[in-house]
């Protein structure tokens, strides 16, 4: 047994959409970067590949038939191998939350290996097996927020913290929902009508991330145009001689606030606002254009190929997600840079299998 097979074995490439939960979470807790959110990247790292070893420990048997040239029923990691690294990952990953966030980072870990473990050993055939991988995606997403919402100068309570993360949570989650039930048809193929439920809910996760960004920037963009356009009028009311004092009053109702602040205030704001926008909508798109492109394949020719396909593309796919998700609680720059790691993470792929 060797390093490539303990690779592929934890689907290691795949594990680059996990980072992009905490980071969407953090910086809806309004600390994107730092040393424990940092810690706690590492931690569900380590609990995602800990899910990975336990979920072939746990087909091993289903594998032999279904999937013979994976790590344990190929022969090349013995399957009491595969559940002492699921372990000893699981340790890992409890021991680095514990140490990068006390007390309250090992609050959100608990429950994120809780539900991996349980979802590999006993709920993933069950009907409640997507609700329980999608809770565990959402987990994720609160552990980053958990882990921001402390630290020095920053005293947000946990009830906040998991509030203000609430919503990513549960955007990543849906996706995570809808991409479980295609996956249980990698092997067999699907029927058309799935892969194009799940492209309309995929449809609807991207727009419902976007929106809100892209809304509050054409507000704004209108806003700064009438106050421009106020403000021009008023000079040039200045011209035609208007008295000073009726100058004043007519600026002061048309703007509701003083020129000064509208064109220092406006000025600034406006192009950081659009930046956010037109990242949070880039990402939107980024994650139809792959995820979605995949799922429009699948319907066209639902076969077991094409549906596997289209889990691989939406495991990586969540990157551009959770890169608009992060831009849209105004982590910019964070967002760009977990965009990066997308095509890095497609290309590490066409080596080792997510799925």
């Amino acid at each position: 047994m060797g390093l490539a097979d303990l690779a592929q074995l934890v689907r290691a490439p795949a594990a680059l959409s996990v980072p992009g939960d905490v980071l969407a979470g953090a910086a809806a807790a309004g600390h994107p970067l730092g040393v424990r959110t940092f810690g706690v990247m590492g931690s569900s790292v380590c609990l995602y590949w800990a899910g990975m070893a336990l979920n072939d420990y746990a087909d091993a048997t289903i594998d032999a038939v279904e999937r013979p040239e994976r790590p344990v029923p190929s022969g090349r990691v013995p399957r009491r191998t595969a559940l002492a690294v699921a372990g000893a990952l699981t340790a890992g990953g409890l021991a680095l939350a514990a140490a990068s966030g006390g007390r309250r980072s090992l609050l959100g870990a608990l429950p994120l290996a809780g539900a991996v473990w349980a979802y590999d050993l006993k709920l993933k055939s069950t009907p409640a097996g997507p609700a329980a991988m999608a809770t565990a995606r959402a987990l994720d997403v609160l552990a980053g927020a958990l882990a921001a919402g402390r630290g020095p100068g920053r005293t947000t309570g946990t009830g906040a913290a998991l509030r203000r993360g609430a919503v990513p949570a549960a955007l990543v989650g849906a996706h995570t929902y809808t991409l479980t039930v295609l996956s249980r048809h990698e092997i067999s193929g699907a029927p058309a009508r799935l892969p194009a439920t799940t492209l309309a809910a995929s449809a609807t996760t991207a727009l419902a991330t976007a929106l809100p960004a892209v809304r509050t920037a054409v507000a704004y963009a209108g806003r700064f145009s009438q106050r421009t356009g106020n403000t021009a009028a008023t000079r040039s009311g200045a011209t035609a001689g208007t008295p000073a004092v009726l100058r004043s009053t007519a600026t002061a109702r048309a703007t509701a606030i003083p020129r000064s602040t509208v064109t220092a205030e406006t000025a600034a704001a406006s192009p950081s606002t659009a930046a956010r926008a037109a990242v949070v909508a880039a990402g939107a798109l980024a994650y139809l254009g792959s995820y979605g492109t995949a799922q429009a394949r699948a319907v066209r020719e639902p076969s077991g190929e094409n549906v596997r396909r289209a889990v691989g593309a939406g495991i990586l796919g969540l990157v551009p997600l959770q890169a608009a998700l992060t831009a849209r609680s105004g982590a910019t720059a964070a967002a760009a840079a977990l965009g990066v790691v997308h095509p890095l993470a497609r290309r590490l792929a066409r080596r080792i299998s997510p799925t």
